[in-house]
């Protein structure tokens, strides 16, 4: 499995803690590595702020990527990854910051919750 990292040849832009909703919450019933998800901020109407291309990398309990034929956990933590590098200064260098709230978003469904653990590279990866 490549890792995002070895991918787009910079750091993740921030990582966080999640939680995963059961399917009758909205959730999927299973998720596997490199689910491509979007991202909302906790507070945002997505009608007018529209959902962000931030995509997760599920990480294990020592901290490294999960691999891509392994079931992720319902908890744990995620790298996280800006794919459009404009947004990040237009948009997510004001808004994320630790613990900045949001969720996994499929569309319009709500798939799980997140708070920011820690910035790593949103403000140095172009």
């Amino acid at each position: 499995m490549k890792t995002y990292e070895e991918i787009r040849g910079h750091k993740q832009d921030f990582d966080v803690s999640y939680t995963l909703y059961p399917k009758e919450k909205g959730g999927q019933e299973k998720v596997f590595q490199h689910l491509r998800c979007d991202f909302a901020y906790e507070g945002d109407n997505i009608k007018e702020t529209g959902i962000y291309m931030i995509h997760p990398e599920f990480n294990d309990e020592s901290g490294s990527p999960i691999g891509e034929n392994i079931q992720v956990p319902i908890t744990g933590s995620a790298s996280m990854w800006i794919l459009i590098p404009e947004m990040r200064t237009s948009v997510h260098k004001e808004k994320i910051k630790v613990g900045t709230k949001g969720y996994f978003m499929c569309g319009s469904r709500r798939l799980g919750e997140v708070i920011v653990t820690k910035i790593v590279g949103l403000y140095e990866n172009v």
